[in-house]
């Protein structure tokens, strides 16, 4: 068992400095780049899962051409109810993956997770489905896109969310013999299509209304390579799927300065695609900073439209209202059928104002941006908002010691490990 302190762990999914670059890398380098850490089970104090995996601990594929798939027999265990599911009751888990300081480590960082924890919902899927009605109104194509040669992949993946969000979440989700009827808004989704199997829409963006998550499917070619070729990002905030569809897993980070990537993770990175087999789901999570309140589209940085988008732009040391706490959840599995390796990405967005209302979370926050090397503050945009966040999480770190707060305490009654 890992020791309590080691809880305390950095999970550095981060913001570029040209955020036309953060699109997959976004999720991609922050599924890698990250500490390892335990999880505990959701709000029903469940015992916690099994200890964190590395991906040389990840069942190995047989032998096998590149962009050659046997497709596997495996079929993931129907999901338990989530216990006492409700759209109104159940709250977004509190998730602050960060860590002290001093130091800041980049290195591989996923978790095993229970296949029937591969979904989050919560009470602000109604938030959530509208504004993804919203997006796919005004941009469409723009943000969901399936290759020809991923749409195998892509109605495996409309395939896999018929038979589990029904389970797992039965007051919300009706299984019907075309697919799935959302018991909430009354829609119908019909997985089967024509007598081609061609659905009326996108088959990306048909999954992205069933989930609160984004969506993303790499495809192995043969050159080894996966490239990004079905996808859904219509609450990305920062990144364009336009920008990087088509896109093999190593240009998507090269195109950018990635801290470390070369050095640190790239080699673990294309090992893991290579092995990771339908039987493991995986996941991490990671925290960045937004100064506008776009779930969708972070402002600041220019228009979705512009040619080019930068952390430039941004208005330094805004007032603190205008401050955002960013977290994504994402996880990573590979479709038994088609190969394709899927990743689903949850974005929970705060005002830091509120977060910093729980115990512990400024002063633990501040010292880890505080850890950031030059190059992760770089990457992280901290020059437009260090100044001013850092002075604002010092004073509410402050007013908790002065009302009593116990430091030592902190992984005693910590009620959440992230």
């Amino acid at each position: 068992m890992v020791a309590s302190s080691t809880l305390r762990h950095l999970c550095g999914g981060i913001t570029t400095q040209s955020p036309l670059f953060l699109s997959l890398a976004l999720f991609l380098t922050s599924i890698i780049a990250a500490i390892t850490i335990h999880i505990s089970r959701r709000r029903q104090k469940q015992p916690l899962l099994s200890r964190p995996t590395t991906p040389t601990e990840v069942e190995k594929s047989p032998p096998r051409k590149y962009a050659h798939w046997q497709p596997s027999s495996f079929k993931p265990p129907p999901p338990a109810p989530y216990p006492n599911w409700s759209l109104t009751e159940t709250k977004p888990l509190p998730y602050r993956p960060f860590r002290y300081g001093p130091k800041y480590n980049v290195t591989m960082g996923l978790r095993r997770i229970q296949h029937e924890d591969w979904i989050e919902l919560d009470s602000d899927y109604p938030k959530y489905h509208s504004k993804k009605a919203e997006r796919i109104a005004s941009r469409g194509s723009k943000c969901c896109k399936t290759a020809p040669e991923a749409y195998p992949a892509a109605l495996e993946l409309l395939e896999e969310l018929a038979e589990y969000l029904p389970r797992r979440y039965s007051t919300l989700y009706q299984k019907t013999d075309r697919g799935l009827k959302n018991l909430w808004s009354g829609e119908d989704f019909d997985i089967i299509g024509d007598e081609k199997g061609k659905l009326v829409e996108d088959p990306m963006q048909m999954a992205a209304r069933l989930v609160q998550d984004d969506l993303a499917i790499m495809i192995e070619r043969d050159d080894g390579q996966y490239y990004l070729l079905a996808g859904a990002t219509l609450l990305a905030g920062f990144w364009r799927l336009e920008d990087k569809f088509g896109m093999s897993l190593s240009r998507i980070h090269t195109s950018g300065d990635v801290p470390q990537y070369k050095e640190k993770l790239e080699k673990g990175m294309t090992n893991f695609f290579r092995r990771v087999q339908p039987q493991e789901i995986v996941a991490r999570n990671n925290y960045f900073f937004q100064v506008d309140d776009g779930l969708a589209w972070s402002e600041s940085i220019g228009s979705e439209d512009s040619k080019e988008v930068s952390w430039s732009t941004a208005e330094k040391n805004r007032a603190i209202e205008h401050h955002f706490f960013r977290s994504e959840r994402q996880t990573l599995r590979r479709l038994p059928r088609s190969g394709g390796v899927v990743f689903t990405i949850r974005t929970y967005f705060h005002p830091i104002t509120e977060i910093v209302k729980e115990d512990y979370v400024p002063g633990r926050l501040a010292s880890a941006i505080r850890s950031w090397g030059d190059d992760v503050s770089r990457y992280k945009g901290k020059e437009k908002y260090g100044e001013i966040l850092l002075e604002y999480l010092d004073g509410k770190h402050q007013e908790q010691i002065e009302r009593g707060l116990d430091l030592v305490r902190e992984d005693e009654v910590r009620a959440y490990p992230y």
